[in-house]
């Protein structure tokens, strides 16, 4: 398989390439727009949003949700349509889109030669689509060389925003043997979208069932750490804005202290020059009350660490609290950094296809 022509015309000459944000407005369009505002290797040119945005523009369409600054650099910029895109697609996709719409729109493009970089549910677990996490599974982005679709298109999917932090957390902890895997979620209330649960609903109280989730942790763990244990997941929805808490016990095989996983944590590092993931993808905390949800924006670059605390051990089996910002880590700086992967060692993953062994004892 070979790179995009375009893609590789701007990567040979240093330029930012040119690059659509599909669902712009929502929630985990509004992370792609402000993390890509100042990405060295990316600029957004065309937006899209639902029909309602027609003739406006971002400024004007867009109900800001985070708690950091609007990208006023492209304030100004007009919707585009999904014909529009279409039509001529840029070299590379960032997508948005709600997954009954993402069934469709995301194989188009592929055809048409893009490059989609999906953060919507639809195509994970398809044939040859790979569900990537540059720290656990970088091997697997040589699935896309199995793709069919034309003139070198593709598409690459980040995992679910919950199964993201236990993901990268559990990553270096498979040398020890991972037997089973217990999670219990707390998770926050953009993890439903926006406008997302009624007030009446959330204020003051808990949903202890969130659609699909659970069967989404259990088939997606499985898939990027290449693991054939039972995993016992149960997730609540909570009223919190940002961030998921979860509980984490997992049976090892071999005898380690919490030493010994403090130490895997700290030595955990990423592919090298992927700019917007942490130089330490897990940070532990000591504070014995860390971390918190409160947290969720922290770290550099802010919300893609994955915080760990509460360390502890019983028997063969550790357990410990981990937070993942789910809009920022689980969801759209995923697929950013899953772009990054693909640009600073397309060739090599390529050739390194499930390059992760499978961990099964």
């Amino acid at each position: 398989m070979k790179m995009n022509n375009s893609i590789r015309s701007f990567n040979s000459k240093g330029e930012r390439i040119p690059v659509t944000v599909l669902g712009a407005t929502g929630m985990v369009g509004q992370v792609f727009m402000w993390m890509l505002e100042t990405h060295p290797s990316f600029k957004v040119v065309s937006i899209t949003a639902g029909d309602s945005r027609k003739g406006k523009s971002y400024r004007e369409a867009t109900r800001w949700q985070l708690p950091v600054p609007f990208p006023e650099t492209y304030g100004r910029m007009p919707f585009s349509t999904l014909n529009d895109v279409l039509a001529a697609p840029t070299p590379i996709v960032f997508s948005a889109l709600p997954a009954e719409i993402a069934l469709k729109i995301e194989p188009m493009l592929a055809e048409s030669g893009a490059a989609v970089f999906s953060n919507a549910s639809a195509m994970r677990g398809k044939e040859n689509v790979p569900i990537l996490i540059p720290e656990a599974n970088p091997g697997d982005l040589g699935r896309i060389k199995k793709q069919q679709w034309g003139s070198g298109g593709f598409i690459v999917t980040n995992a679910n925003c919950a199964t993201t932090g236990l993901a990268v957390a559990l990553s270096p902890l498979r040398k020890f043997g991972i037997k089973d895997v217990f999670v219990s979620t707390c998770q926050s209330v953009s993890g439903a979208g926006y406008p997302g649960i009624s007030h009446m609903d959330i204020a003051g109280n808990l949903i202890p069932f969130i659609e699909n989730e659970e069967e989404k942790i259990k088939g997606e763990l499985s898939a990027i750490l290449h693991l054939n244990v039972p995993i016992f997941p149960s997730c609540v929805r909570v009223p919190v804005r940002f961030g998921h808490l979860e509980t984490v016990w997992a049976k090892l095989g071999e005898n380690v202290s919490t030493t010994d996983i403090r130490e895997s944590w700290e030595k955990f590092k990423p592919p090298a020059h992927l700019p917007s993931l942490p130089e330490t993808p897990v940070s532990y905390l000591s504070d014995p009350a860390q971390p918190q949800p409160a947290l969720s924006f922290a770290g550099t670059p802010p919300g893609m660490a994955v915080f760990t605390g509460g360390l502890k051990k019983q028997g063969n089996r550790i357990g410990f609290i981990l937070l993942v910002n789910n809009i920022v880590r689980g969801a759209a700086g995923g697929s950013i950094a899953n772009a990054e992967l693909f640009l600073e060692g397309w060739d090599r993953h390529l050739e390194a296809q499930s390059a992760v062994p499978q961990f099964d004892s």
